[in-house]
């Protein structure tokens, strides 16, 4: 009967039984735990899930491009009458993705270096001032060696040596 008071007591102050407090804590604790391991096990999935489980299949490593020598280049640059002549001095190297099309490209190697010569004849020094002046004159010498060797392709102009006297 004691229990009955306590109830009724607790029931008319608003509370609830000491019973149910006791179900209600229960039962957010298993809510609490429940959360918990969805969010851990979610966590393990995302993060680690995968990781060395699976075996990844290694791409080949790239090949080495290959090289072609142009053969050295000496023009004389345009200067306004009456300056000193100035002449331009180019050592350039072709750098093409795999071998074979090196000897596809040998053979028109003499078409490139008057391709070459012809445009380098009608720059000025001040075509060439700075890295911006060399980074376009690569651009345009790649241009016309890829215009040159068509279908072919050239990847880079590449300089070896640059002279300006």
């Amino acid at each position: 009967m004691a229990e009955n008071d306590q109830a009724e007591k607790a029931a008319a102050e608003g509370e609830a039984p000491p019973a149910s407090k006791k179900k209600k804590l229960i039962l957010i604790a298993a809510v609490a735990a429940v959360l918990c391991l969805a969010g851990g096990g979610g966590a393990w999935f995302f993060f680690f899930h995968g990781h060395g489980d699976e075996q990844h299949a290694e791409a080949p490593p790239p090949k080495p491009p290959a090289f072609i020598e142009v053969p050295d280049m000496l023009v004389n640059l345009v200067g306004a009458p009456g300056e000193r002549v100035q002449y331009l001095k180019v050592k350039v190297v072709l750098e093409v993705k795999d071998e074979p099309q090196v000897e596809k490209i040998k053979p028109a190697l003499p078409r490139v270096t008057d391709l070459f010569q012809t445009y380098m004849r009608e720059l000025r020094p001040s075509d060439l001032n700075g890295s911006a002046g060399l980074f376009r004159l690569k651009e345009e010498l790649t241009k016309r060696v890829n215009t040159a060797i068509a279908p072919g392709h050239v990847s880079a102009v590449l300089f070896k040596e640059v002279v300006i006297q």
